[in-house]
């Protein structure tokens, strides 16, 4: 299972739910009592608390973690931390309160949030390695918000299709272009050298 792979792969990571099912029933009661997209977010991210609370008894490796402070208290002890996402986005004013974000916007506003870590999404497709965030918005795959943020970040990003040998070679694939990018971000330029 994914989750279990994750929460075994020895490198720091931070998992970040989609909605699911629960996602799906907010969907379906706004189309038939038809409350605002402003509500229709609040539940969904409600739902994507409700996936966490679940992939936490699902796998017990995984621990729940609703701050930046927690999430980073979790990583320190070497756990994985599943983002609750409620009281983070409670009160970011970044984000849209509608249906063009969703949990792939959300996991790259919160990467950014944590010093621009790498964002790995799990997806049910395959996705070209050279495909443009836009080019995934335009085929569905990624929120509009998604490509927002990684274009104004300058977040590295992949997407893995689910499966094991996938989501290992992705995750390894970004941790080593994440710590290429920050070593080349920690080298002085020339004109910060001492002559």
């Amino acid at each position: 299972m994914c989750l279990a792979r994750v929460a075994r792969l020895g490198r720091p990571a931070v998992i970040v739910p989609g909605g699911g099912p629960f996602a799906d029933r907010v969907r379906e009661a706004q189309r038939r009592d038809g409350f605002s997209d402003a509500e229709a977010h609040r539940r969904a991210i409600l739902a994507m608390h409700e996936m966490a609370r679940h992939f936490s008894r699902l796998e017990p490796a995984l621990v729940c973690a609703g701050t930046l402070s927690g999430i980073r208290a979790a990583l320190s002890r070497g756990r994985v931390p599943v983002w609750l996402p409620w009281r983070l986005c409670a009160r970011d004013e970044t984000i849209p309160r509608d249906w063009s974000i969703t949990s792939d916007g959300l996991a790259a506003r919160l990467a950014e949030r944590l010093g621009h870590a790498p964002v790995v999404l799990v997806k049910p497709v395959r996705v070209l390695r050279s495909a443009r965030a836009s080019r995934l918005v335009a085929d569905g795959v990624v929120d509009p918000t998604f490509a927002s943020i990684v274009r104004r970040s300058g977040l590295s990003w992949s997407v893995a299709r689910a499966g094991p040998a996938s989501l290992t070679h992705s995750v390894d694939a970004a941790l080593g272009a994440h710590r290429r990018r920050r070593s080349r971000m920690l080298r002085p330029t020339p004109w910060q050298k001492k002559k």
